[in-house]
């Protein structure tokens, strides 16, 4: 994962019709309190309750992978993390969270992270990404349900969702150790 660029200068993703310039980098340990004040924003308190939370507590995300999105101005406007998992005897990145904050949404800040981030694991030989959301959203990036594959309850699995070299995969999710 290391053929990834550190820091890349970047404009508002196109066909928005917005020219607010941004600034694309992998997060850094600096940026970690500024994210989660993003996540808080964005999601409902109660979200590290969440059972995929479970798989990240202590396990450091994929530095190389997890992006931040600065307006002009320096502030946070969008950031996506990746996290390294286990399914069954097989690595995999677990996928999130991804947040646009509410005054960027609808600019498809949102789909160019998530495109952003799944191009960074591919060119870092990451073989299988996996989320937990909305296969009507998730599908245009190429994620499909996957069946035998069992995130810790009380997780839908009809939300569980992949990219890339799933087949022959199968069992639980567990944390990377």
């Amino acid at each position: 994962m290391g053929t990834a660029k550190s820091h890349d200068a970047l404009a508002t993703p196109a066909g928005t019709g917005n020219n607010r310039a941004m600034e694309l980098h992998r997060e850094t340990e600096a940026d970690g309190w500024e994210v989660e004040a993003l996540f808080d924003t964005c999601f409902a308190p109660g979200r590290t309750a969440l059972s995929s939370y479970r798989l990240r507590d202590g396990v450091p995300p994929a530095r190389d992978l997890c992006l931040v999105a600065r307006g002009a101005a320096g502030e946070v406007a969008g950031a996506i993390r990746f996290w390294p998992v286990c399914v069954g005897p097989h690595s995999a990145m677990l996928l999130g969270p991804v947040a646009v904050h509410p005054t960027r949404q609808g600019e498809g800040l949102g789909a160019f992270l998530l495109q952003s981030g799944l191009d960074r694991a591919a060119v870092g030989g990451v073989a299988r990404v996996l989320l937990v959301g909305d296969a009507s959203y998730y599908g245009r990036f190429g994620f499909r349900r996957l069946r035998g594959v069992t995130m810790p309850p009380p997780t839908n699995p009809d939300r569980v969702l992949g990219v890339w070299d799933w087949d022959g995969i199968a069992g639980s999710v567990t944390r990377a150790v």
